[in-house]
C-alpha cells in the first residue's frame, strides 16, 4: 500500500512509469542506453513513489544494490534476459499468463487470448505487437494496465467508479493470478539483481495500484 492514503494522480503516474520500465525490460533485450540511464546514472536509486508494501520495499532495496556494480552490466542483463525470457524452448521464467495458469493446450490458450482481446477491444485498445507477441505476454498485459489506469485517472463520477472496478477485476484475473509465481521463478533463476528487482517491483506496483484504487473507490462510496 502506498504511503499517500488518498489517491494522488501523480502517485498513479509514478506507478505507471515503473510498469512501463519493467514491461520494457521483460519484452526487449536490454539496450546500452537503458542500462546507462537506469543503472550507470543511478536513476533506480530513487524510485518515483514510496510504499509501505513489503514487496515494494524489498524491490527498491534489490534495485539499489543492483546499481552498485555496473561493470559488464549490459552483457549480464542481456544474458539474464535470454535465459529467463528470450529462449523460446528453455525459458526459465516464461512471461506468459497461460504458462503459469497451466493452459498448455491450444484450445485453452485460444480461449484466454479471445478473452483478453475482448477486454482490450472494449477499451478500443490494440497492442502494437498484435500478431507478433502473444496477447497474454506480461509486457502486453502491463501496457494495457497503464492504458486503463490513464483512462481511470482522467475520468470522474460514475464512469471513474466503473473503470476503477473494471481495472481491479483485470488486475485480479489477469495479473495477480500468476505474477507471484512468476516473480518467484525470476528470483530463483536470475543471475542479476537487476532482474530480481524488476520482478519484485512490477509485482508490488500492481498490488499497490489495486490497493490504492480500492481505497479510493470505497472512500467515494461513503
Amino acid at each position: 500500500m502506498t504511503e499517500h492514503g488518498k489517491e494522488d494522480p501523480n502517485v498513479l503516474k509514478g506507478y505507471m512509469m515503473m510498469l512501463y520500465f519493467s514491461g520494457t525490460m521483460i519484452m526487449f533485450d536490454p539496450s546500452r542506453e537503458c542500462i546507462y540511464d537506469f543503472w550507470t546514472r543511478g536513476i533506480l536509486k530513487a524510485l518515483p513513489v514510496k510504499s509501505s508494501n513489503p514487496e515494494f520495499i524489498r524491490a527498491a532495496s534489490i534495485l539499489r544494490e543492483s546499481t552498485c556494480n555496473t561493470l559488464n552490466k549490459q552483457s549480464l542483463m542481456q544474458e539474464d534476459f535470454r535465459r529467463l525470457f528470450g529462449n523460446s524452448e528453455k525459458q526459465l521464467a516464461p512471461p506468459f499468463e497461460s504458462w503459469y495458469r497451466n493452459m498448455k493446450g491450444a484450445e485453452e490458450r485460444k480461449k484466454l487470448t479471445d478473452e483478453l482481446i475482448a477486454i482490450y477491444d472494449k477499451y478500443k485498445w490494440e497492442s502494437s505487437f498484435r500478431g507478433r507477441v502473444p496477447e497474454d505476454h506480461l509486457g502486453v498485459e502491463l501496457l494495457f494496465l497503464t492504458y486503463i489506469a490513464e483512462k481511470y485517472a482522467a475520468s470522474g463520477g460514475n464512469e471513474k467508479t466503473e473503470r476503477g472496478y473494471e481495472m481491479v477485476k483485470y488486475i485480479d484475473s489477469h495479473l495477480l493470478s500468476w505474477l507471484p509465481a512468476w516473480k518467484e521463478d525470476v528470483g530463483r533463476y536470475a543471475i542479476t539483481h537487476g532482474y530480481k528487482g524488476i520482478a519484485s517491483l512490477l509485482t508490488a506496483s500492481v498490488e499497490d495500484i489495486k490497493s490504492m484504487t480500492l481505497m479510493n473507490l470505497r472512500g467515494a462510496e461513503v
